[in-house]
């Protein structure tokens, strides 16, 4: 695996590239010069924990046969105050599952990916303290 980042400015703005050239940028706070022209780094890293655990879900819900039309998720986080690095002390994920999905089946494939298979829960674990809640909306 490789990520290759590319300066777009003359201030923070980059561009992170992966070996199929599928590509996400990433920018500095205004505070420090930074134009909001990407995700901050630590806004990233709530977007790798909601896809790596969406990606686990919509898995799941397949192989369990259920009917899920759409998914989304909320990553709320709050980190230390007054703290470099200000890692994450709390985060909280709420998956919106729409179709026809059985209410055990959707507990059993979200509990599944936070409990024992997401890479991004694994990683940030240490630091956080991570919950999670889920439901379900028929069509």
């Amino acid at each position: 695996m490789k990520i290759v980042l590319t300066r777009l400015d003359q201030d923070f703005n980059f561009q992170a590239a992966n070996e199929s050239g599928a590509t996400v940028e990433s920018d500095g706070a205004p505070e420090i010069g930074g134009h909001n022209k990407g995700l901050r780094p630590m806004q990233m890293v709530l977007a790798a924990l909601g896809s790596c655990s969406a990606i686990d879900v919509v898995y799941m819900l397949r192989k369990l046969r259920q009917q899920l039309d759409d998914i989304q998720v909320t990553v709320s986080a709050e980190r230390e105050k007054d703290k470099v690095p200000s890692l994450f002390t709390k985060i909280h994920v709420h998956y919106l599952l729409t179709g026809d999905v059985q209410d055990k089946k959707a507990e059993r494939a979200v509990n599944l990916s936070m409990e024992k298979l997401c890479s991004v829960k694994k990683l940030l674990e240490p630091t956080a303290e991570i919950t999670w809640s889920w439901q379900v909306e028929g069509n």
